[in-house]
Order: structure tokens, then sequence, then C-alpha cells
């Protein structure tokens, strides 16, 4: 056995003579595990990927951008977007646990807080009505009450929220571009050219379009402005 570190039942013991509890430690692996998914589920990507993906369905490019390109796009839009929900968690949860004025579960309930908040703020009301019917919680009345409710309640209600919203405008992205193969469509079909694909005719018009109306800032401007 390492004479560095003892193992017993309850809890490790480190090089400095430490107690740490293996289930707090088993409960930061889990963590840490579930990044990613926390990413998705209680922040502005999902919204602003699924925007992406359907701008490049309608344009009709499949593989331009890539998604790697896409994820990091999404994923800098998302850390500019939360970038206020950041700093209240480091001002409020972090730097008082890094400075050992409170202890880590102090540290996580403090973190909830404007996590709870931004979410809130961009979950509608149906949505909201509907997981607390399914958890057959008490109904909130008050913003202290919302905020008292757990992130198995909150969570859920926001990701509804994110896909109908994504979704939403998604079918308006669509709309100019399904105007040009539309166009397109008929006037091959008026000169008699219908063994032409439509869709190699009508691309070049769309990027032509998306370019003369700046469409890269348009879009990082409606999905940034699309949080409160």
């Amino acid at each position: 056995m390492d004479n560095n570190t003892l193992v017993d039942n309850n809890a490790l013991v480190n090089i400095n003579g430490d107690r740490v509890p293996t289930l707090e430690l088993l409960l930061m692996l889990t963590l840490i595990s579930l990044l990613p998914s926390l990413l998705i589920m209680t922040t502005s990507f999902m919204r602003s990927i699924i925007m992406l993906s359907f701008l490049r369905n309608a344009m009709g490019v499949q593989q331009s951008p890539p998604n790697m390109v896409l994820t990091g796009i999404a994923l800098f839009l998302t850390l500019f977007i939360m970038s206020p929900v950041i700093e209240q968690v480091n001002e409020q949860a972090y730097q008082p646990y890094k400075n050992e004025e409170i202890d880590q579960m102090e540290a996580l309930r403090r973190a909830q807080i404007p996590l709870k908040e931004f979410m809130l703020r961009n979950t509608t009301d149906d949505s909201l009505e509907l997981f607390i019917d399914l958890a057959k919680a008490e109904p909130v009345e008050t913003e202290e009450e919302l905020r008292e409710l757990p992130l198995t309640v909150i969570i859920p209600s926001f990701m509804t929220s994110e896909l109908k919203r994504a979704f939403m405008a998604g079918f308006l992205l669509y709309i100019p571009f399904l105007l040009i193969d539309i166009i397109v469509s008929s006037t091959l079909m008026s000169m008699g050219m219908v063994m032409l694909p439509p869709a190699m005719i009508s691309l070049p018009f769309k990027l032509l379009l998306f370019v003369t109306v700046d469409g890269w800032q348009l879009m990082f401007y409606t999905i940034v402005t699309g949080f409160e």
C-alpha cells in the first residue's frame, strides 16, 4: 500500500493528512463528467447551436461551415451571453469558497442562484407550469418562490422553452431561402429545364442574399438579443 495515501471505509487521507470524504469526491467527479451536459442544458448554447444548424440547412450547404466551426461559434456566443452570470457566480460563490469563507455545499447553493435567475428569465410560463404540475409541487406566485424551485423543475422547463424558441427561429430562417427555391424552380419549369437541379441554381442566389444583408452579423445579433 502507498504510504502517502490511506483508504478506509469513510474517507481518503491525502499526503497532507486531510481527510477527504469519499462521497464528496464521487460527487465532484460526477459533476465534472456532466459538465458538457450542464453546458448544453443550463446555458444559451442549445438555442445557439440549433439556430446555426437550421441556418446551414436552409442555405443548402450541408458541410460548410463544418460542425466544429458551428460548435465553436455557439460556444463563444454562449460565453459572451453568459458572462454576467459567470461573473456573479465568481463573486458570490467561487471567490468566497476559494478564500475559505464558505464550505463546498454553500458555494454550490450560491452558484445556483444566478443560474436559476437566468433560466427563469428565459423560461415561458406555460413550460414552467407544466413541470410544476408534473412534479406535483405547489403553485408559485412570487419571485422568491420561483427562485426556491429545484433545478429538477427549472432545467427541463428552460430546455423546453429553448427548443420551442429555437425551432420557431428555424422556421423563420427557412422562409427567405424557401422563396428563392420556389422562384428558381418555377423559372426552370417555365423554361422547360426540368432536368436541371434547382438546388444547384438557387445556391449562389442564397449565398448572394446572405452576404448582401450581412447575414452572420444579423444572426449573431438575433441570438444575443434573444436572451434576457
